[in-house]
């Protein structure tokens, strides 16, 4: 598996990030049962560069206002790289996945390129405090939040978000991060 974590930001978040993100995405792996070594690229910034367009709190702001319809900057954001249709059936994804593996396997590593996830490091010391948890659980429940997207979970409606809150929490659990 490769989990590769850019620092991109001057202010510093006092917590070994590296082995907190590495463990989250391990165990949202094994929580999922994928079936393949994959990728994950994090990044931890307050301003995401994303291609070419600098994205800053408003950047953040206006792509959640287009693609989830919330006006307002977000504490992590998720770039998956598949469409499940049931999320995280990977049975489901084998035909297409066979047909064009360029789209969904790293032609370097043969890695399933699971996707991006951009997580603001202002807001995991702002709501680590505003909701009275630890930085270091703040940042592992980004990060298991996202990986959920990654797998195609969501909880735009009040169903999915159950599902997911649920499974998010268990990985949290697993590795005995709690509030």
């Amino acid at each position: 598996m490769t989990i590769n974590i850019e620092y991109e930001t001057e202010k510093k978040l006092d917590l070994d990030y590296e082995t907190i993100i590495r463990q989250v995405v391990e165990k949202a792996m094994d929580y999922e049962k994928c079936p393949y070594e994959a990728e994950v690229n994090v990044t931890l910034t307050d301003n995401a560069a994303i291609g070419v367009t600098f994205i800053d709190n408003e950047g953040i702001r206006e792509i959640n206002r287009e693609y989830r319809e919330i006006d307002r900057a977000t504490d992590v954001l998720s770039f998956p790289m598949i469409e499940y249709e049931t999320p995280a059936d990977f049975d489901a994804l084998e035909d297409v996945m066979d047909q064009f593996p360029e789209d969904y396997f790293n032609p370097d590593t043969g890695e399933l390129m699971l996707g991006d996830i951009v997580i603001s490091v202002e807001k995991v010391e702002e709501q680590a405090e505003k909701y009275g948890h630890s930085k270091e659980r703040e940042l592992a429940f980004l990060t298991a939040h996202s990986m959920m997207h990654l797998f195609g979970y969501d909880h735009m409606e009040e169903d999915e978000a159950k599902v997911m809150e649920a499974k998010q929490r268990e990985v949290l659990e697993l590795l005995g991060i709690t509030r």
